[in-house]
């Protein structure tokens, strides 16, 4: 059975957590739920944490330019840009050892994309969108870890990189404590096919920094490693980089399989391509071969469990999509 990491993710404490939005309202979280057991929760509400109460007059974004967005209560008047920018900071600074974040989406502190904003705080009309006063401290300290919104968890493809990415990342925050260059390829080794998924080109940039010709000390190779693991999972692994991984594992095989077994693999494969499957369908038989041949290098593969098998849920909204 697999082990893995326990990841520490901050969340929007209205998720689940506590009764602080602004209308006195908890907002029921199934990502959330599933996660509980898995995760280290820090659970953060910045409009709480500025002082403002529950319930609570609603707060908008208003225009004063891309740089000079202000963050008002428009039945009060008050301006509350400053305080939220002071708290954002400080808190971002105070965290350590995180892996992740899971904000409320559509915020005006915490949403990451898709949030109004507005003329004026008299005139309700919205003239674009932007980041939430909080979220965007988050992308500006911490913009190589998992950050998701809860709606788009709901979405199948986002949901799975989303949490292959928080427990890959709090593995590999394990193996920077660590200093141990054996460590660090052991990590890479067995996160080949996971990493080939995302991005084979990044994948050979990550093998140099790892053979370290230049001879350099572990803590610049850890460092040189993780800038290149923080843009080969900055987005989803495509269906084409799938069927290419499961192609190159199929391979270890070949001369095991009889000819209709292939030919099998090969129309499983190819439905895949057309969405007629799921990419577990195709998996569950590259693990069946696994068991069946006792591979014990494919047996250690993260590809084939990237996370706990309980956070699995084959239910897709369809909706969301990757940040550009």
């Amino acid at each position: 059975m697999s082990r893995f990491p326990v990841p520490r993710l901050v969340v929007s404490r209205c998720l689940e957590f506590e009764e602080v939005r602004y209308n006195g309202a908890v907002i029921p979280d199934k990502a959330v739920q599933r996660l509980q057991g898995f995760v280290d929760f820090i659970p953060v509400c910045p409009e709480i944490e500025i002082g403002l109460g529950v319930p609570r007059e609603v707060i908008r974004i208003v225009d004063g330019g891309e740089d000079n967005e202000k963050l008002i209560q428009p039945k009060t008047g008050e301006e509350l840009t400053g305080p939220m920018k002071e708290f954002s900071k400080a808190f971002i600074d105070s965290l350590t050892d995180v892996d992740g974040f899971l904000l409320k989406n559509r915020s005006p502190t915490c949403g990451v994309q898709d949030v109004k904003v507005y003329q004026s705080e008299k005139n309700s009309q919205v003239v674009r969108k932007t980041t939430g006063f909080f979220a965007k401290e988050v992308l500006n300290q911490f913009g190589g870890l998992a950050i998701e919104e809860e709606g788009r968890m709901k979405n199948f493809t986002l949901r799975h990189h989303f949490l292959t990415k928080l427990f890959t990342l709090a593995e590999f925050r394990r193996i920077k404590k660590e200093k141990s260059l054996k460590s660090l390829q052991a990590f890479h080794s067995k996160n080949k096919y996971l990493f080939m998924a995302y991005h084979p080109g990044t994948l050979k940039l990550m093998g140099r920094t790892l053979a370290n010709h230049d001879h350099l000390p572990i803590d610049a190779v850890l460092a040189h490693y993780e800038e290149h693991l923080y843009q080969l999972l900055s987005k989803p692994a495509k269906p084409s980089a799938h069927v290419n991984v499961c192609q190159h594992i199929a391979g270890y095989f070949k001369n095991e399989l009889n000819k209709e077994e292939k030919r099998n693999f090969q129309s499983l494969v190819r439905q895949y391509s057309e969405e007629k499957v799921p990419l577990s369908a195709v998996i569950s038989v590259l693990r069946s071969w696994v068991a069946r041949f006792d591979s014990q290098y494919l047996q250690q593969q993260t590809y084939f469990e990237p996370y706990p098998e309980e956070l699995v849920e084959i239910s897709d909204s369809g909706k969301g999509r990757a940040y550009s």
